[in-house]
């Protein structure tokens, strides 16, 4: 994806010193969501785990996970400082069904005070021509039951979400990963296999 500039917003992915704002991002989303007590991410995780532009790697990023994207409100000022209003947080997936990756939006945030311009539904377009530059056949992600604004914008006329009704999300994490991987075959020193 190219960086998108228009008279009122600029979409860019990430670089490592976007780190520190990523962060302040992936913690005002889970105050939002009331789980700020929750978010075990740091500075240096992030940038342990996070793939940014890097033209001499392969592939043109950095080695990681997920990427982000950015946007960022056009002022008119020329006081040099950008503001970010939000990011979109993607990794890749894919469909066994479709034989054809996808990209899951882990989060999507933008602030309060940016809310309502449109910011948020650009993030989401941008990830669609992120898919099908990839060619990638969907874009999927999850919301809180509870976060009825959120589900409206989804499902609203500029993204045109399906809500999967049929779908429950699971998940295992902390001890009872650590658990379920120990329950696995062992070589003759005890030691996990594989």
């Amino acid at each position: 994806m190219a960086e998108i500039s228009t008279p009122t917003y600029r979409i860019r992915y990430a670089t490592e010193s976007d780190v520190p704002t990523i962060l302040q991002l992936i913690n005002e989303l889970a105050s939002y969501e009331k789980a700020l007590h929750e978010v075990l991410a740091t500075e240096q995780t992030l940038r342990e785990t996070l793939s940014f532009p890097d033209a001499k790697a392969q592939g043109g990023f950095s080695q990681g996970y997920a990427k982000t994207l950015l946007i960022e409100p056009v002022t008119g000022a020329s006081s040099g400082e950008t503001v970010v209003a939000g990011m979109a947080l993607y990794f890749h997936n894919y469909s066994t069904w479709r034989a054809a990756p996808g990209i899951f939006l882990e989060d999507l945030f933008v602030r309060p005070a940016y809310r309502g311009k449109g910011f948020g539904g650009a993030l989401i377009q941008a990830l669609a021509r992120e898919c099908l530059r990839l060619g990638c056949k969907r874009l999927e992600w999850s919301v809180l039951k509870w976060n009825e604004p959120s589900i409206k914008f989804y499902q609203g006329p500029s993204i045109n979400a399906t809500r999967m009704e049929e779908w429950v999300g699971m998940r295992v994490d902390g001890e009872p990963l650590e658990e379920l991987a120990r329950r696995g075959p062992n070589d003759k020193n005890g030691r996990v296999v594989g």
